[in-house]
């Protein structure tokens, strides 16, 4: 911890002057991003599909014959579409299946009917540990609810550090707060995790995390400015980044390290959240640092405004 407080102890880099290195950088992630969406699109689950979702536990490991018996019994059933993958417990050995059925025309508002008919199918051998059952209408409610709850989320953000500083940095908080959730979309993609109603969570959760990272650097850009008011803009940037830059670090990596664990033992659940926040962390740390406040060289002049008296009077942290 002593060495990393001494790297961070009074940091000099030149964030504005590699800015292009940057956003070379982020654009070729973007550009990945975009063109997964939109070859491949969205692994939606059962929440964005309607239909059957069930994980079950054998008494004994599911080995490749097992599971090609397991999609027969299922796929008789005369199902549209049917997925199964082996996951492990918790002694690590593959003794659960999760199985999902998209919806066809005659599963319509019949999905529980399904679910028992799959129960059925397993026999005594299966154990069904969750059931999760949506219907066609009510998901495609989820999918619309969801992303205008995502989009809102954005651009009330960007509204709030608008009035907080001034429009620049709202226009600025909007782009790199919209990369970040772009760019976690786009890891869903790229991954074939399954988007649904977790994923937006974790987008939401991302949004928030990131724009806080940036407010951090803005407030500190704001009060640099104030003091020093003859130098460019370039200059407070750099000044101000790296002032924050330990304790933008310290925070990430708290934060970094207490996903971690939830990535790796928290199950299928909780798999795509934890890595989602992981790359939003990632990604966030990088776009608060590189990105957003470097696009404020790129817009008006801000408003050279004078310290209040509470201000001037305050001593620095």
């Amino acid at each position: 911890m002593a060495r990393f407080n001494w790297a961070f102890e009074n940091p000099h880099f030149d964030f504005v002057g590699r800015r292009w290195i940057a956003f070379t950088v982020d654009g070729l992630l973007l550009v990945v991003a975009l063109t997964s969406l939109w070859f491949q699109g969205l692994n939606f689950g059962i929440d964005f599909t309607g239909g059957v979702l069930m994980e079950v536990q054998n008494s004994k490991e599911i080995d490749t014959n097992e599971l090609e018996s397991l999609r027969t019994k299922i796929t008789n059933l005369g199902f549209g579409h049917v997925e199964l993958q082996t996951l492990a417990d918790a002694s690590g050995k593959q003794t659960e299946a999760l199985i999902r059925v998209q919806p066809s025309e005659k599963l319509t508002n019949q999905e529980q009917v399904a679910a028992q008919k799959i129960t059925a199918a397993l026999g005594s051998s299966y154990k069904v540990l969750r059931t999760e059952a949506v219907g066609p209408k009510v998901s495609g409610e989820l999918f619309n609810t969801g992303v205008f709850a995502a989009v809102l989320a954005v651009l009330m953000i960007a509204i709030y550090v608008a009035f907080r500083f001034e429009w620049q940095f709202g226009i600025s908080a909007l782009l790199s707060n919209g990369h970040d959730v772009l760019m976690a979309v786009g890891l869903y993609s790229v991954a074939r995790l399954d988007f649904n109603l977790t994923s937006i969570a974790a987008l939401l959760t991302l949004a928030g995390y990131s724009i806080n990272e940036t407010v951090i650097i803005f407030d500190r850009i704001r009060e640099n400015r104030r003091k020093f008011r003859k130098t460019p803009l370039g200059e407070l940037i750099n000044m101000s980044t790296n002032q924050t830059l330990a304790r933008t670090v310290k925070t990430s990596t708290t934060v970094a390290l207490a996903l971690i664990p939830l990535a790796l033992w928290g199950g299928h659940t909780l798999f795509g959240f934890a890595v989602t926040i992981l790359w939003g962390i990632l990604s966030g740390t990088y776009s608060s640092i590189f990105v957003a406040s470097s696009l404020l060289l790129y817009m008006p002049p801000l408003q050279m405004s004078a310290p209040t008296k509470t201000e001037a009077r305050a001593p620095s942290p």
